[in-house]
């Protein structure tokens, strides 16, 4: 067993020439060569502004290349609760947002002739308990009448036309959406940003951004430095840098998958016949999905605590038990990958973007990254361009996390409380 990504492991490797310093000038200079900051470049770069972007490790190692690959309509809260929380207007633009998000990545697909393995087959979420089953039929209602006719509520009695399972009382199926291979898209994001003029730079952690008198910005990395007239902070919950601002308003929370050996067509086409991308209605809930070449991905938060040795083999394990309860006929097949990852979570696992002291950001996935954080790379880049409307975060505010310095010790209380939670929900 590899503990290392799957995607990253089997993606073709990012075709860069940057191999000096870092030096000389750009529009724009990017911090974060995830999903953001590599379509921010490609947008960027379509535009005519020259990028130079900077990652403090490998372009697309982080969240984006350590995801279950989902790429799905649906905001991370439950809509009805977002509903409540927000008003039915606002709600309603933040679904809609999802939506459009899933719209960009198969545009830049489709546009940029990225191979990916892209497959849009939707996703359906799994209710573990009967209840969670009424809670869905409910949300399902609500969403349908204002703002998305095109789902579907499956009952138990076909939820096994949809997956091989005893332990699901049905699901909510959002068509739009799809998967993809999360290493693929990096590299082929990375081809389309430098296509259009950016430089790319990995293992160039950004030390300082400094403003200058007569306007712009001196960042500062350890592979040297660039002036830029304006800074894109794509960082996600990065640990290191002169980030402290952000890093108070995201709670890094690990998150962790495995990946078995090949199952074989026939397996697959018994066990998952539709190819969906499926979530549990649990708060410890799980995600799945199958690759290309047939594997299960089955991922989950296993354990509250940060992605690292020894923790992302402990989390795997867990993974294996759940895996087990859920599919039997897997409980000993082969584990070819385990790895963790963290989310960059705020406190209503809605993103955050606009400008902080002159600098532009977009950031706070909340684990729903993958669509929205491509999507929010060429918003962004309108954004810059002066097209601060098209900006669907741009009035929501962004208070601390109250008790929060960077360093989430409150984690294993919020994990203990999920834990009961479940037991009685």
């Amino acid at each position: 067993m590899k503990l290392e990504s799957y995607w990253l492991d089997t993606a073709p490797a990012v075709p860069l020439d940057e191999a000096g310093d870092v030096e000389g000038r750009a529009d724009v200079a990017i911090v974060g060569g995830g999903f953001t900051g590599l379509s921010a470049a490609q947008a960027l770069g379509r535009r005519g502004a020259s990028v130079v972007l900077l990652d403090a490790g490998r372009i697309g190692g982080g969240a984006s290349g350590r995801n279950g690959g989902q790429v799905n309509t649906g905001v991370a809260q439950d809509f009805g609760a977002l509903t409540g929380q927000l008003g039915l207007e606002r709600a309603r633009r933040c679904y809609l947002a999802y939506a459009s998000a899933v719209d960009s990545v198969e545009r830049l697909i489709r546009e940029e002739g990225i191979e990916c393995d892209y497959v849009a087959s939707g996703k359906l979420k799994l209710a573990a308990k009967p209840q969670h089953y009424a809670h869905l039929a409910q949300t399902a209602e609500l969403i349908r009448r204002e703002v998305d006719p095109n789902i579907e509520l499956i009952d138990g009695g076909r939820i096994r036309d949809e997956v091989q399972s005893d332990r699901f009382y049905g699901g909510l199926l959002q068509r739009h959406g799809g998967q993809m291979h999360m290493g693929k898209f990096a590299v082929g994001l990375a081809q389309a940003a430098r296509r259009r003029g950016a430089r790319l730079y990995e293992h160039a952690p950004v030390t300082d951004i400094v403003k200058l008198p007569a306007g712009g910005y001196r960042v500062v990395s350890t592979r040297g430095e660039v002036t830029a007239a304006n800074v894109l902070i794509a960082t996600g919950p990065s640990k290191h840098g002169p980030f402290a601002w952000y890093r108070r308003r995201i709670a890094p929370i690990g998150s962790f998958i495995i990946v078995t050996e090949p199952l074989g067509a026939d397996v697959v086409a018994r066990t998952f016949p539709n190819r969906r991308a499926f979530t549990t209605t649990r708060l410890m809930h799980n995600y799945f999905r199958v690759t290309a070449d047939t594997r299960l991905v089955f991922g989950g938060r296993a354990r509250f605590t940060a992605s690292e040795q020894p923790s992302d083999e402990r989390s795997g394990s867990i993974l294996q038990r759940s895996l087990a309860e859920l599919f039997p006929q897997f409980a000993k097949t082969r584990i070819d990958y385990c790895w963790g990852g963290l989310v960059d979570m705020t406190a209503d696992r809605l993103p955050r973007a606009g400008q902080h002291d002159g600098l532009y950001f977009s950031l706070g996935y909340s684990g729903h990254g993958t669509q929205m954080s491509t999507h929010m790379g060429q918003i962004m880049a309108e954004v810059i361009d002066g097209r601060e409307e098209a900006n669907p975060w741009r009035d929501f505010t962004w208070p601390a996390i109250p008790g929060h310095t960077g360093k989430p010790w409150f984690l294993p209380i919020v994990g203990a409380y999920y834990r009961i939670k479940d037991v009685f929900y």
